[in-house]
């Protein structure tokens, strides 16, 4: 049922001064924050972008020049057999045991145990509760940037790796994942691409994915059916093709300065290195990588007033989100058909420009969408990270609302003025919109490698480029676009 926002000054936080290039984008604008102060129910989970930080038109416009100028040197100029041999270099550092990651997964799986607990028996302000916080801004916002900075981290904090090897051991099995065809080799990543989809209807979509009982419920019968799936079908084989979460952060960590190879040992290696040595996914593993962007990009997309307008709702009075079930769930399916659709017309039309006719492009290529998955989730989430995750810090130390201070945070003061002011709205500006456009500028040097893999000679390889390299710019103006324009609710 309709929930009113928990914190009283929230509408407060979301007003900030922004630089507007014409009068009518500021009229529209003062409008809308002074919509924010009339008392309409509210339905946004915890995660939602909670202030309103509009780049200046100039930025965007700015930064997509200079994505179409950087691209063209870099296909021009760049020789994909110098490229190779840079990204080619590692540090080994170290071999790292598979006992301590066991008993980090164990920990892990006990604080996963507390939090759904809180969530059952807890606070119901999901500003309070540090199950919606910890979920949707701490594993959904931060993990992410987490995994594409330091590696596969979630290989270790995961709840399910620990109780995994404890229960197989007990049922005097050793942990193996058995030898033969695995019977998950026929379905591929479809039952990932099946879970994240919920995952993301959940998140985007449904009315109260913030309300702790209800997600407490929901992540408590995942882990359950996860569990269960990795018993019968082994470990590996549910993580690379069922688990989304392990799915997703695996691929987004191939991203990471730091790796580690099949022995166990760390290494340091350049950012994005790990992605030109991947192997082409299939069509499932394409579905999934698109999915997770696509995703993401509509919950930016979803607030806009031209999505709302689009359907006839007016922007200045949101009828929360039990009104737009429909149009949400249209607009998330909708958001990676056409998404999917551009990027294999680009690959298909990249290989007839430059006469090749390999198997296997869009399966490799692919990884190409990385960096600009990493970076705009970094944009889109960076004032949820900063604010949200105060409210987290404060959260777990008193999970169960009784007065609790486990880590000396509980009576910490949230500084929602970190991202206020036109001297933070500077800084975030440039982070924002640098982080994109550096992710633009990585996501085309790797798939500049990953072509010549397909294709060894140099000027065939880069026509190849030139359909895909256009879909990234677009993707880039689109996403500086989506921190450019109002939103609402």
């Amino acid at each position: 049922m309709p929930r009113h926002r928990p914190r009283g000054d929230r509408g407060l936080e979301r007003l900030r001064s922004f630089t507007a290039e014409n009068h009518a984008g500021k009229l529209a604008f003062v409008a809308a924050a002074l919509a924010l102060f009339l008392p309409v129910p509210a339905f946004a989970h915890a995660s939602d972008r909670g202030h309103v930080l509009l780049l200046p038109t100039g930025y965007y416009l700015v930064g997509g020049a200079f994505a179409v100028a950087v691209s063209f040197l870099v296909l021009a100029l760049l020789p994909p057999a110098a490229l190779d041999r840079f990204w080619r270099r590692r540090l080994a550092l170290f071999t790292l045991g598979d006992t301590a990651r066991t008993v980090v997964s164990l920990l892990s799986f006990a604080g996963f145990a507390v939090l759904v607990a809180a969530g059952l028996f807890g606070s119901r302000d999901p500003l309070s509760n540090p199950l919606p916080l910890v979920i949707w801004t701490l594993l959904w916002a931060g993990m992410v940037l987490a995994q594409g900075v330091l590696g596969d981290v979630w290989s270790w904090l995961n709840p399910w790796y620990g109780p995994w090897r404890v229960v197989t051991r007990l049922l005097g099995k050793d942990g193996g994942e058995g030898k033969g065809a695995s019977p998950l080799s026929r379905p591929g990543c479809w039952p990932a691409v099946i879970l994240f989809l919920a995952f993301a209807w959940f998140e985007l979509v449904y009315p109260a994915p913030d309300d702790p009982a209800r997600l407490a419920w929901a992540a408590g019968l995942y882990w359950l059916v996860s569990f269960l799936a990795m018993l019968a079908f082994g470990y590996e084989d549910w993580s690379r093709r069922g688990e989304f979460l392990t799915l997703f952060f695996a691929m987004v960590a191939r991203f990471a300065p730091l790796g580690q190879d099949e022995t166990g040992r760390l290494f340091l290696c350049w950012p994005g290195a790990k992605l030109l040595a991947a192997e082409p996914l299939p069509p499932s593993g394409v579905a999934f990588l698109l999915l997770a962007l696509s995703s993401v990009s509509f919950d930016g997309l979803s607030k806009t007033f031209f999505w709302l307008g689009l359907f006839g709702i007016n922007p200045l009075e949101f009828p929360g989100r039990t009104a737009l079930v429909g149009i949400g769930s249209f607009g998330l399916v909708l958001t990676f058909i056409l998404l999917a659709a551009a990027f294999l017309l680009a690959v298909l039309l990249g290989q007839r420009l430059a006469g090749v006719a390999k198997s296997g492009g869009a399966g490799l290529l692919v990884w190409s969408i990385v960096p600009i998955a990493l970076a705009y989730h970094f944009a889109h989430y960076l004032t949820v990270l900063l604010v949200d995750g105060q409210y987290a810090i404060v959260a777990l130390s008193d999970p169960f609302s009784l007065g609790w201070n486990l880590f000396g945070t509980a009576d910490m003061q949230v500084e929602a003025g970190l991202v206020a002011g036109a001297a933070s709205a500077l800084w975030l500006w440039n982070f924002q919109a640098g982080a994109i456009i550096l992710g633009h500028l990585l996501a085309v040097l790797v798939a500049h490698g990953l072509a010549w893999r397909l294709e060894p000679n140099p000027g065939r390889a880069a026509l190849s480029q030139f359909p895909l390299t256009l879909l990234m710019v677009a993707y880039t103006v689109f996403g500086l676009w989506l921190l450019a324009t109002p939103t609402a609710g």
